[in-house]
């Protein structure tokens, strides 16, 4: 991979990661389509670390909120104490099934990743984030906001995540459509799914940065890993603010309209060139 090809599927992640069109599908996807070489796995998980930087930037006052009220919290002993406490506490429990079944199937999700059949496998896949955008609008009530999350909402949009581990099954969508159904308004889900993502793609980059040490492949990745780092960084800060506001007013629809065009297009294009 190039620098080149490493900026574009940067720009690529960082859009695609909370735009509900899976990342995922579109990093194996576009390299496909273009006769580029497959993104190592290892390049995939921690250029998300650059989309994480967009989170930090646009959520900052919350997130040091919520950090302070976490540990205020036990340090008096009342770690629920505050709404801010409780939301902290929230996200950490939201993100914990997908860190369970990611540990337990890691080399099963890598191996899907690496199949000669992963095009397929994700553009098959888009489809059912597509599904889930359209059960989450035809069946959510959108009502609640965050406020009103409970321990029970967070765990069931975590199971939701779970979905996510899959190439082509979006981690934002699967997430704002679990909160959606969940009767939380389109902007309180998303703004969880985007706060799920600090623990979620934080961890899953330790994990991916522990194996590239451990294959000692670090400095000759360091290059392009950097050039997407950074590339993800800044089409991920506009695609935040941009989302945020386009769903105050849009519904979901848009998004799965395009993840079945992608999807159809895909397994079409698959077995007509194979």
């Amino acid at each position: 991979m190039d620098l080149f090809q490493a900026f574009i599927l940067g720009l690529i992640q960082g859009a695609t990661e909370y735009i509900p069109v899976s990342s995922s599908a579109h990093l194996v996807l576009v390299p496909w389509l273009l006769g580029w070489p497959d993104a190592p796995f290892t390049f995939e998980i921690l250029v998300q670390w650059g989309t994480l930087v967009g989170v930090f930037i646009f959520f900052w006052q919350d997130i040091v909120n919520i950090a302070k009220a976490v540990i205020e919290g036990l340090m008096k002993r009342e770690p629920f104490a505050t709404t801010d406490a409780k939301l902290g506490w929230l996200v950490i429990v939201a993100t914990l099934p997908a860190v369970v079944f990611g540990l337990m199937f890691k080399d099963f999700f890598e191996s899907i990743f690496d199949a000669e059949q992963a095009p397929l496998y994700a553009g098959g896949l888009l489809f059912l984030t597509a599904i889930l955008l359209v059960m989450a609008e035809k069946f959510g009530s959108r009502e609640r906001d965050l406020e009103k999350l409970t321990w029970l909402d967070a765990v069931i949009i975590g199971f939701w995540q779970v979905a996510a581990l899959l190439p082509g099954v979006s981690r934002s969508g699967s997430t704002i459509s679990g909160a959606v159904l969940q009767g939380f308004n389109r902007t309180a889900a998303a703004r969880f799914s985007f706060l799920m993502s600090i623990p979620a793609l934080g961890g899953a980059g330790l994990v991916a940065l522990k194996d590239l040490l451990d294959t000692g492949n670090l400095m000759a990745e360091l290059p392009a890993i950097t050039v997407g780092f950074i590339a993800a960084a800044i089409s991920g800060y506009i695609c935040i603010r941009w989302l945020l506001h386009y769903l105050q007013r849009h519904s979901l629809y848009v998004f799965a309209g395009y993840c079945v065009a992608v999807s159809v297009f895909t397994v079409v294009y698959w077995f007509a060139v194979i």
